[in-house]
């Protein structure tokens, strides 16, 4: 399909050919007829991406001080690595678009495929042929109203919340101060809501335009003097700023042309250095307005489509779109008279060489994608993009490995690491939304792009999947690899629950001998601190006292990795590391683990990501894991100490390792945390056929003992007691014997 993108880093925008999106249970997949092109917001992201690097550090400070804080943790080269992967990802321009319902998730029942739906929201309702918008980002268009007036209701959404938040009673009087696509809509709605509107804008044709859509009168100028003849001088009773300017005129303006005790609502982007005097001696309320209403920003509702109940959210951001709707069809805003551009979908990159150019005045532009209205958007999709990026067939015994998942770790971390490998080529990457599948393939060399993780598992030129997606589909992708005859490396974790632990299980034991090679992406057991330090440790039979310091640092409790359901949670999701590696430095399994966490505080901090867990061994060996989210930043990350035999050995961020009696290593310019070694070994086991870089069971021990120590601390305080084993030689999964399962 063809889709309209950006480089961030560049600043170049091309038409690519993507995949469509991958459809989820709680959205649907849309054809595309039209899209709305912003002229404010989305000419602001063009010139945010042409600016240089120091252009984007000085408009983005806050993403600056992030970088810094990456620097000092992981060093410089891993920093930077991991910046410039994230500046090449492209971004997808648009958000506001109409189209046909092609599918529907398996959670949606407000929608049927053919049904005529306008769709907001960025990353979403963007300019392409198709788009995986979620049910609370749609609303159904009514008969009568044209795709092309649809395409507009974002922007009416973002009208109407601040018409919502001006609180306008029939009567009233409204200056609107600026008056482009989005002023003009609001003046359609405020007339619509029996409001005497006055509107200024410094282009007198707008102002014109204004006029005509039911302004009482709209001035290029200052608007005090219409103002005071419009109340008598009392001054009108609301102010709505629609402007897009750093300056701070309109927010100085507003507190003159508002009557004592009246409504200021900031909807566009304005400078808000609030005037205390101005506002103070008229008591005025100022009010923002966040942008189409309630549920942006909220992940429940945008992400997962959880919509708010009819009884305490009434007006939310499926319902402003869905009302904005029913206005246009009501005749009481006209979204078409706004329109001053059309072009089809093989031109659309003419639209923003109006938006730098300034050639000819601009308002409203759409996007054509030539699809008639009455189409029900049932064709097949092609799912599949053949890159043709490398000629020729790959060499004898090469191996083929495709990619699920490109996201940050992927492209920064496992795919670098990744081709520094020989003996492989790089078959196929998926991606949910097609188009990062498209740019990870074109910049790393894969031949093919996907959106369908099927398709690469149908792939006979893929040996190898890695699987980077979100944790909650692991376990589902790495069983349906091992059956397709893959070879499977899993980024971590493997499974949030044990149902999912133990499908993969009876996968590996049904399988039998030819089971697939499969590892999970605990590499912390494979940086070369802790292989140099396991190498001066005496033999296993000597216990050894473990002490491991995580710095973890704040996660929002509204983020992904949070939700149990789609993360699983920091412990399942990222403590499963340090359970593994002090599972590799402790030389045998697990005996029982204890688990405390800090008491809830009431701050909106995660009570779980502040915990003490303690791990004994069979061999008599002792951990404790302190994991905390709570610490400063200036202190190193992981900081883990080891003691045995008379020796002891520290280990700090994986860039020096020190032991005891004094023997210094030097300390290293940057991390070494074991991804690319782990990467290696798995590669070299299917090459030779050895044994996995990490026992199965091993791997499925640590699992099951990250989700016991989620069942501790959401019970009353007891020890998980596990039942002793004798250490278990390395082995491959071919001849794993079934592991020992945590008790509840």
């Amino acid at each position: 399909m063809k889709q309209i993108l950006q480089s961030y880093r560049s600043g170049e925008l091309w038409l690519a050919d993507v995949p469509p999106p991958q459809l989820e249970h709680h959205g649907v997949l849309v054809r595309t007829t039209h899209s709305l092109v912003s002229a404010g917001t989305e000419r602001m992201l063009v010139e945010l991406a042409k600016k240089s690097l120091l252009g984007k550090a000085r408009a983005r400070p806050d993403l600056v001080k992030k970088v810094l804080q990456k620097i000092r943790s992981e060093g410089l080269t891993s920093a930077l690595q991991k910046t410039f992967s994230k500046l090449d990802t492209p971004i997808p321009l648009g958000y506001s678009s109409a189209g046909i319902v092609v599918a529907c998730g398996r959670d949606v029942r407000e929608f049927t495929p053919g049904d005529r739906v306008a769709c907001a929201g960025a990353g979403h309702a963007n300019h392409a042929e198709y788009a995986f918008v979620p049910r609370t980002l749609c609303a159904k268009i009514p008969d009568g109203v044209p795709d092309e007036a649809a395409c507009y209701a974002t922007v009416g959404a973002i009208a109407l919340q601040g018409v919502r938040q001006a609180d306008v009673r029939l009567g009233e009087r409204v200056a609107v101060v600026g008056l482009g696509l989005l002023g003009l809509l609001t003046v359609q709605l405020l007339r619509a809501s029996g409001a005497v509107v006055l509107g200024t804008d410094p282009d007198p044709e707008r102002c014109a335009l204004a006029r005509q859509l039911g302004a009482e009168t709209a001035v290029p100028g200052d608007l005090r003097a219409a103002v005071a003849r419009a109340t008598g001088g009392h001054g009108v009773d609301a102010v709505v700023l629609t402007a897009a300017t750093r300056s701070n005129a309109p927010i100085e303006s507003a507190a003159e042309l508002a009557r004592v005790r009246g409504r200021v609502v900031v909807v566009g982007a304005v400078g808000m250095d609030i005037p205390r005097d101005a506002y103070y001696r008229k008591e005025l309320e100022l009010r923002l307005s966040m942008s189409y209403g309630p549920g942006r920003y909220d992940p429940s509702y945008e992400d997962k489509g959880l919509e708010y109940p009819y009884g305490h959210v009434r007006w939310s951001e499926a319902r402003n779109l869905q009302c904005f709707l029913e206005t246009v069809a009501q005749g009481a805003v006209t979204p078409l008279a706004l329109t001053t551009h059309r072009f089809p979908i093989d031109d659309g990159l003419r639209a923003y060489e109006l938006l730098q150019s300034g050639d000819e005045p601009f308002l409203g532009i759409t996007l054509d994608y030539g699809v008639a209205p009455a189409s029900p958007g049932l064709e097949k999709v092609q799912t599949r993009v053949d890159l043709g990026l490398r000629t020729g067939t790959p060499a004898e015994g090469s191996l083929g490995i495709g990619l699920i998942g490109a996201g940050n770790y992927a492209r920064g971390v496992l795919l670098p690491a990744l081709q520094r490998l020989d003996g492989i080529h790089l078959s196929m990457v998926a991606s949910a939304s097609g188009r990062s599948a498209v740019e990870t393939a074109k910049k790393h060399g894969f031949r093919s792009a996907t959106a369908e993780p099927d398709t690469v598992f149908a792939d006979p030129d893929t040996d190898a999947v890695l699987i980077a997606t979100r944790h909650d589909s692991h376990a589902d992708l790495t069983v349906a690899a091992l059956r397709a005859g893959k070879h499977v490396f899993c980024e971590k974790p493997l499974a949030l629950d044990e149902a999912g632990l133990d499908a993969v299980e009876e996968t590996l034991l049904e399988l039998g001998a030819g089971a697939p090679r499969l590892t999970v992406g605990f590499n912390r057991r494979f940086a070369q601190d802790v292989v140099d330090l396991q190498a001066a440790l005496p033999g296993p039979e000597v216990p050894r006292t473990i002490l491991y310091r995580i710095n973890a640092g704040a996660i929002p409790a509204d983020h992904w990795i949070q939700d149990p359901r789609v993360g699983g949670g920091r412990i399942v999701g990222e403590v499963c590391h340090f359970i593994d590696l002090c599972r590799f430095l402790a030389g045998a399994p697990l005996q029982g683990i204890t688990a405390v966490r800090r008491g809830v505080t009431g701050d909106g901090s995660v009570a779980d990501d502040d915990l003490a867990i303690t791990l004994t061994y069979a061999n008599g060996s002792l951990a404790t894991i302190l994991y905390t989210a709570s610490g400063s930043h200036e202190l190193a990350k992981e900081w883990l100490e080891l003691h045995a035999g008379g020796s002891s050995f520290t280990i700090e961020d994986f860039r020096r390792l020190r032991c005891h009696p004094r023997r210094e290593r030097p300390r290293r310019h940057r991390q070494d945390k074991g991804a690319a070694e782990l990467l290696r070994e798995f590669v070299t086991s299917i090459r030779d056929g050895g044994p996995a870089p990490i026992p199965v069971e091993e791997l499925l021990e640590t699992s099951r003992a990250c989700l016991a120590v989620v069942d501790q601390l959401r019970g009353a305080d007891r020890v998980v007691k596990l039942p002793t084993r004798e250490p278990a030689e390395p082995r491959s999964p071919r001849t794993a014997p079934p592991p020992v399962p945590l008790p509840a």
